[in-house]
């Protein structure tokens, strides 16, 4: 029922591909990430969320033809039925079940387990086959809680309040939802935002995600944002942009952060470990929870994730799928998305 082929999975009895990393006739897409949603595709099945936020990105004209996955409600595409439920990744992820005589196949997308103020939270679906990805799928990932790495940020506001602090977030997900951890910290000034963050941080405002008062950097005289936060994807954080505000302290959200060596290399002063992928716990978890008999890794840390199924009993393969990313990573392709924004 899903094969993996080159251009990603593909489901031949509805002819259908998921999140397909190269234009295809039909395409489901489980959200909004440059990697997983691409232009280009003859027609498009996602949430209405992910729909506009490819819209956004890309231009009206990404597809050429699109159709609202409603979470929760099944889809028949010839002999096979989709549905869409959430997958507290960013706002209007979600994971694909796939079913069709007796068979259900869950593609969970880009998935966490841990609450997000910003988007629905995972839903575990019970099936036959578990797609999973393992983005960190070591031992050594184990997020602290995303609230007590705001808490280190606050901290470090109060006792430089001359620094300007500079956090590195992806501009779709990470960078509204380290907003909201702000705010829901108890932060009332004003968060100050990269133009490339301008677009999609809108979005999540006009879907009712309280963000609190969002000032533009480009809109301000830089000289006088010491003690001021200032959100910005991870390249501009890594780029002369961030070196003219006062004394900043670098800051960088992200699950790598976990790695020290990484933090290191990359002059982050401020590591926060901040993700919005499952760590190796939460992988587990799921795996456990949705009760699967075979497991499938699409990206990330396959070779661990399918050891551990075996040593667990279950049948496990990783299935190799190209032309994901990472993240954390600095992608060329995600912030070229919104370029047009700055």
């Amino acid at each position: 029922m899903l094969l993996p082929t080159p251009a990603g999975l593909y489901c031949p009895p509805a002819d259908i591909h998921i999140d397909p990393v190269r234009p295809v006739a039909r395409a489901l897409i489980t959200h909004g990430h440059s990697d997983h949603a691409r232009a280009g595709h003859g027609a498009v099945l996602a949430t209405r969320e992910t729909l506009a936020i490819m819209a956004l990105r890309y231009g009206e004209g990404f597809t050429g033809s699109q159709q609202v996955a409603v979470p929760g409600e099944a889809i028949r595409i010839g002999e096979v039925e989709f549905t869409f439920v959430p997958a507290g990744h960013v706002l209007g992820s979600a994971q694909i079940v796939v079913e069709s005589r007796g068979l259900r196949i869950v593609a969970s997308g880009d998935y966490k387990r841990e609450r997000d103020p910003t988007c629905a939270g995972f839903e575990p679906m019970p099936c036959d086959i578990f797609i999973t990805e393992a983005t960190f799928g070591l031992p050594v990932f184990r997020h602290p809680s995303a609230a007590g790495e705001v808490a280190k940020l606050l901290e470090s506001v109060r006792l430089f309040p001359e620094r300007t602090h500079i956090v590195g977030a992806y501009s779709l997900g990470k960078a509204q939802r380290v907003m909201a951890l702000i705010r829901e910290a108890g932060y009332n000034r004003p968060i100050y935002i990269h133009g490339a963050v301008e677009k999609i941080t809108a979005f999540y405002e006009a879907e009712g995600i309280p963000l609190g008062e969002i000032r533009l950097v480009a809109e301000t005289d830089r000289k006088t944002l010491g003690g001021e936060i200032v959100i910005c994807p991870p390249s501009a954080a890594q780029d002369l942009w961030a070196r003219r505000f006062p004394d900043p302290v670098t800051a960088f959200a992200s699950g790598w952060m976990r790695i020290r060596a990484r933090a290191r290399q990359k002059g982050v002063e401020l590591p926060l470990v901040i993700s919005d992928h499952a760590d190796w716990d939460d992988l587990l978890a799921t795996i456990k929870e949705v009760q699967a008999g075979e497991i499938w890794v699409t990206h990330g840390e396959a070779d661990a994730l399918v050891h551990w199924c075996g040593t667990a009993g279950l049948k496990a393969r990783p299935l190799h799928l190209v032309g994901y990313g990472d993240e954390g990573e600095a992608d060329p392709v995600e912030e070229a998305a919104d370029a047009a924004a700055v």
